[in-house]
């Protein structure tokens, strides 16, 4: 990647639209434009004061190509850093084309995926945190995980840990000092204020960390799997769930032999639902299979919805327990007693009394057929999701990739804490401490190298 070429893209999503943009980036982007642009009073581009907007078209020699509006942006006060021209024509597939290709021929090449955010990290626009908060503002589908994505892309997580690496280097640089005058035996940090100061950030990193838990459920959505016997009603339950025909329903054993997935937004809070094959001893080799699958998603899930047939023995469901419960312990299991519409109230209440010793956080009778009860299973998974309010000031870590960059350099600024404790030599409290920089630099790219930022910036959608 060469970042004094000029590069261009259409930034706007693929396909037809009322409008598109086109976007150009680099030193001499302004004057590239000139070639194909041409304004009705005849002025240049390039004499034109910075943060304008110019109507006029692009031609193709004498050939008008479209009429379009064309905005200014010079070094450095651009989103990239580099003086920048955002071409706004209608949003025809063919116009699209004809102008990028007029650029490329002029002298520009095509963007890489996600070039221009990379160039404004290279530029000191933003740092690495930032950056990729811009693709999560741009995937962002509720409003927890835009409230997220936008207090990350102004700066919040940046700051919290620029403030940490700051406190670590003045630590760092005490005690490296103390080892210049080794022989004088002359102590520049005071160990216990070292140990004050090394607890608060252990907390701040702690913090962070921790809150990979619900910045990931915000990001990704809650896992649910949906488990039970055979024709207890997952897949009705899941088509229900989701509003629409997802699974295939019938009264034959066995119809669902893999996971099926879609997601539900419940007040705001996204749920990734998950219908898997049900539980049953089976020589079929790919309904076993399915079964087996049905045990790993149990695994993965945060939420468990074991949904229960009423019309089958006690004696049955109870057997199954032994197998469910040790695999859905420390999460969420939620019981949902199926098919209440073909029992009687006396039944019912008979059967619910026999299931009250199997372990769970909530349970409910439903008919997943007569959709009876469902709002109070959503009101369920609302509160097993136990996600707490957030603001746009709320840093939480969405990232995976911060979140085990957070898991070492907590686990660095704890062996300071020990090494303190211990009464360790200061090159090696030295040593951890470095080693909880290097981290949480590389988290805000202080600390980066070419194949971290080419696996970042290579997911963005070109144009970005």
């Amino acid at each position: 990647m060469n970042n004094c070429d000029i590069i261009c893209a259409v930034s706007t999503a693929p396909g037809c639209g009322g409008i598109a943009v086109i976007r150009l980036s680099g030193k001499g982007c302004i004057e590239l434009t000139d070639n194909v642009f041409a304004s009705p009073s005849g002025k240049k581009l390039a004499d034109c004061q910075a943060n304008t907007v110019h109507f006029g078209e692009i031609r193709k020699g004498a050939e008008a190509v479209d009429e379009v509006v064309t905005a200014l942006f010079r070094a450095p006060h651009s989103f990239t850093g580099e003086d920048t021209v955002e071409i706004t024509c209608h949003g025809s597939v063919y116009i699209q084309q004809q102008i990028v290709q007029l650029l490329i021929d002029n002298g520009a090449r095509s963007a890489l995926p996600g070039e221009f955010t990379q160039r404004a990290f290279l530029n000191g626009k933003m740092d690495l945190c930032q950056a990729e908060a811009v693709a999560d503002l741009i995937a962002s589908s509720t409003a927890g995980m835009h409230r997220l994505a936008l207090n990350q892309m102004r700066g919040g997580f940046g700051s919290e840990l620029a403030k940490l690496r700051s406190r670590l280097l003045d630590f760092t640089s005490l005690i490296e000092l103390e080892l210049d005058f080794g022989e004088e035996d002359v102590t520049f940090a005071d160990r216990s204020r070292l140990k004050e100061s090394a607890t608060d950030i252990e907390a701040v990193i702690r913090r962070l960390a921790d809150s990979f838990g619900t910045g990931n459920a915000v990001k990704n959505g809650i896992p649910v799997a949906i488990i039970g016997e055979t024709n207890a009603g997952k897949s009705t339950l899941l088509n229900l769930l989701v509003g629409e025909e997802r699974a295939i329903v019938s009264d034959i054993h066995g119809t669902t032999r893999d996971a099926i997935e879609d997601t539900i937004n419940l007040s705001g809070i996204t749920f990734r639902i998950i219908d898997t094959a049900g539980i049953r001893n089976t020589s079929d080799t790919i309904e076993a299979m399915g079964i087996e699958r049905t045990f790993k998603k149990l695994e993965q899930a945060s939420i468990v919805l074991w949904i229960i047939d009423l019309t089958t023995p006690v004696e049955q469901t109870k057997a199954l327990s032994q197998t469910i419960l040790p695999k859905a312990a420390g999460k969420h299991l939620i019981l949902i007693l199926n098919k209440s519409d073909l029992l009687t109230s006396n039944e019912l209440s008979a059967k619910y009394c026999q299931l009250s010793d199997i372990s769970a956080s909530a349970r409910l009778c439903i008919s997943a057929k007569q959709q009876t009860n469902t709002d109070q299973l959503q009101q369920e998974l609302i509160k097993a999701a136990a996600l707490p309010a957030l603001s746009q000031n709320d840093v939480i870590v969405t990232n995976v990739r911060h979140y085990e960059a957070l898991v070492h350099a907590l686990r660095a600024i704890r062996h300071v804490l020990h090494g303190l404790d211990n009464g360790l030599p200061g090159d090696l409290l030295s040593q951890d401490i470095r080693e909880c920089i290097h981290y949480l630099g590389e988290i805000t790219g202080h600390i980066t190298n070419d194949e971290i930022l080419g696996n970042i910036f290579g997911k963005f959608c070109i144009g970005k």
